[in-house]
Formats: C-alpha cells, sequence, structure tokens
C-alpha cells in the first residue's frame, strides 16, 4: 500500500510499476534473518496501515493518540530492548516507527532507550517489579527527565535541580524542561545533584506526588503529537528506595545516553523513508504542462538527491548496529551518525518541500509535517554543532568545550 497524503491515497498503482519501489534502494533490510525480515514487513504494514494515516489531525491538534498504544504493545515495540533481535531489527525498527510518525519515534526511543533499559539495567530488584511489567505492556509510561531551562548542551556539569537527604527521604527542587510525555507520564526518571557530595543521581518521582507539576509546552513547529513538558519540581519527597541504586553518578547513563544518540540517526533515516514516500507519490500523482511532475528534469534530480541521502544514512546505520553487536561502539561514533543523518534529512526535507510548491506548505499534504518534524530532529538530542564537536574531539584528541 503506498503512503497516504493526509487521507489521500495518491497513484495507488505507481508502487507496482517501477523498478525500485522499495524506498530501501541498497537493500539494508535484507542483512536480516528471514524470521526478522518477516517479522519488519509485518511491523511495516502496521504502520503504514494503521498508524499513518490517522495521525496527521492529531498533530494539527497536537495531541496524542492514546489509543494506539496498546496496539504498538502488541506489536513488540514496548520492549525491543528485551527482544532478543538484533541490533540492525530494532534500528530498523525505529526508523520504520519515524517513517510513519516521528512523535511516536520520539515516545518508543526514549521509552526503550532512556526508561525501560535504564530501569534494567540500573534499577533495583523492586523497582523492576514494580514498573517493568507494565511497561513493557505501554499500561505504564515514564520520562526521562534531565534537561533543563538553563541547561541544555551544558547539563553534564551545570545541572542545577538539588536533591537532599532527610530521614524521611529525598527531597527534589528544581526545574526540567523539554521532557517527552512529561504531560501524562505515570514517572519521571528526575536527575539532581546532591546537595551533599555535588554529585548527579537518578530518582523516580512518581507524578503524583505533592509538589510534581508538569505544564504542556504549546505552539511547537514541529514534533506536535510528543507531548513535551514543563516539569517544577517543589520540595518533592520521594521515599530512600526511590533511588535509582546504579545512578549514582551522571557517568552511570553515558551508555542509554550514547544509545539514544544512535536511536535518533535512525529516525534520521526513518523519515527520509518517509519524505520519499510522500514526494515520489505526489510526483507520479499530478499533472503539470499536460504531463506528470514526474517526467521533468529537475524534479527527478530532487527525487534522486533524497533517495540518496536516504540510502546513504541508512547504510552508516547498518555500519553502526554492527559496531554495537561487535562492542565498538563509542559516542563519537553517535554523535557523527545523529549530526550526519539529521543534516541530510534536513536537506531531503527541503527538496521534498520544493518539489510540493504550494501544496507543501499545507498540513493537510504530509511533507509539511515531515518538514517541521525534520527540524527537530536536528536539535535534539545533542544540537548539530555539539555532535560535530564531540566528533571534532576524537579526530583531533583537542577539545572545542573549553
Amino acid at each position: 500500500m503506498p503512503p497516504v497524503v493526509r487521507g489521500e491515497t495518491i497513484n495507488p498503482g505507481a508502487r507496482e510499476q517501477i523498478p525500485f519501489p522499495d524506498a530501501d534502494l541498497l537493500h539494508v533490510a535484507e542483512r536480516l534473518q528471514p524470521a526478522e525480515r518477516e517479522r519488519l514487513e509485518n511491523l511495516h504494514h502496521f504502520l503504514q496501515t494503521e498508524v499513518r494515516p490517522v495521525v496527521g489531525p492529531f498533530w494539527d491538534r497536537e495531541e496524542f493518540p492514546f489509543e494506539l498504544l496498546p496496539k504498538l504493545a502488541e506489536h513488540g515495540l514496548g520492549e525491543l530492548e528485551f527482544s532478543g533481535a538484533s541490533r540492525l531489527f530494532k534500528g530498523l525498527a525505529y526508523a520504520e516507527v519515524t517513517r510513519a510518525d516521528v512523535s511516536l519515534s520520539a515516545l518508543v526511543g526514549i521509552h526503550n532507550e532512556l526508561v525501560l533499559d535504564l530501569l534494567n539495567q540500573l534499577g533495583s530488584e523492586e523497582q523492576k517489579q514494580t514498573w517493568l511489567p507494565g511497561l513493557r505492556r505501554f499500561e505504564k509510561v515514564g520520562c526521562f527527565a534531565l534537561t533543563e531551562p538553563d541547561h541544555g548542551s551544558d547539563i553534564a556539569g551545570g545541572l542545577a535541580t538539588s536533591a537532599r537527604r532527610t530521614d524521611e527521604g529525598w527531597v527534589l527542587t528544581g526545574r526540567k524542561r523539554w521532557i517527552g510525555g512529561g504531560t501524562f507520564c505515570d514517572f519521571a526518571i528526575v536527575f539532581a545533584r546532591d546537595a551533599a557530595d555535588s554529585s548527579v543521581k537518578g530518582f523516580i518521582v512518581e507524578s503524583d506526588r505533592e509538589g510534581f507539576q508538569a505544564a504542556k509546552i504549546e505552539n511547537k513547529m514541529g514534533l506536535r503529537i510528543m507531548q513535551n513538558a514543563d516539569i517544577t519540581l517543589d520540595e518533592v519527597l520521594v521515599p530512600h528506595e526511590n533511588l535509582i541504586p546504579g545512578c549514582a553518578s551522571f557517568a552511570a547513563t553515558n551508555e542509554m545516553l550514547r544509545n539514544s544518540r544512535a536511536w535518533v540517526g535512525w529516525q534520521g533515516a526513518g523519515i527520509q523513508l518517509a519524505i520519499l514516500d510522500c514526494a515520489r507519490d505526489y510526483a507520479l500523482g499530478r499533472e503539470q504542462f499536460g504531463k506528470k511532475l514526474a517526467k521533468f528534469q529537475l524534479v527527478q534530480e530532487q527525487l534522486a538527491r533524497i533517495v540518496g541521502n536516504a540510502s546513504a544514512s541508512l547504510a552508516m546505520m547498518a555500519q553502526l548496529a554492527w559496531l554495537q553487536e561487535e562492542g565498538r561502539f563509542d559516542m563519537p561514533h553517535a554523535a557523527m551518525v545523529k549530526a550526519t543523518t539529521t543534516r541530510l534529512a534536513r536537506e531531503s526535507a527541503a527538496a521534498g518541500r520544493g518539489l510540493l510548491g504550494g501544496n507543501g506548505i499545507l498540513t493537510s499534504h504530509e511533507m509539511s509535517k515531515l518538514f517541521n518534524d525534520t527540524e527537530i530532529l536536528f536539535t535534539y538530542e545533542g544540537t548539530y554543532e555539539i555532535n560535530s564537536l564531540i566528533v571534532g574531539r576524537a579526530i583531533t584528541g583537542v577539545s572545542a568545550f573549553v
């Protein structure tokens, strides 16, 4: 089934009539074992037929489609990190969710990489038993509260939220910003600086605790389905057992932060598949000057550029998945792929938006949504500039941060 442009299926026979109907032109998915390939195909079909056609109005209204969570769980997206699947499969799954909607892929990625996996690796047995079963089924949702209003790129050294140990428990005070899912989470993983020794520790903070407030950030240009929040912690008391034992320092979270940056690399690849889907179907379905747009040389050049960018991104991410499997994956790798795939996605989105002309600026056409969501990918999980400096430091041995 061809992608849907906000309720309108364009040129339904086009995919069967062209030599390369699949946007994965280099056949990266064929590296998967047969069982994983079949699972990916089933996931693709579900996302393209049941998710992509319905998310547009939610994006317009800045609302979250909660009714989709059980369906995402049915397809294993609530427990990808527990699936035993290859790194390549998990990455391609993230790309496919992004291809359907970037906000939902953000939720799935944060859920798996920064909440589920963190609690599984660093949480106490009691914390795992309390939260993991519900998380795996998307019956519970957590959020990752690290970024602050005055500290984003410099959060490691500048984190200002405080934690004070008392006889009754820990008292947390501070503010967090841009927290995905923060308005509807059951709990937040909050990072705060211990007032006693200045070390950064992680805590489970249930959202119904007194002094916990979350306010939706309104009027975003992209990622509008994701409910990002400003969180205020006003003398929030949590019991001693809510301290995450493995999060006794900021360094303990590096593996999760590194993996999440790689996940955004897969998002950068996945959104370009959606851009190609949308642009190609539009070019094949619209006529100008008595012939299809796809007949024009400049249109074909734009499509070729988009598929080239998408293919380069997928190939880079497939190599990264191999490095992860080999245990040779480090932060400079994650920074490089995040910076590169989102930079290419930005170029692809601009080409796709231009190809649609005036229709490219209307939210009734999917390309406008993709164009705006791409801008968010370019910025979050480390800006393009910060990730470039991480790579620069790795290849020169000289830090530009200090």
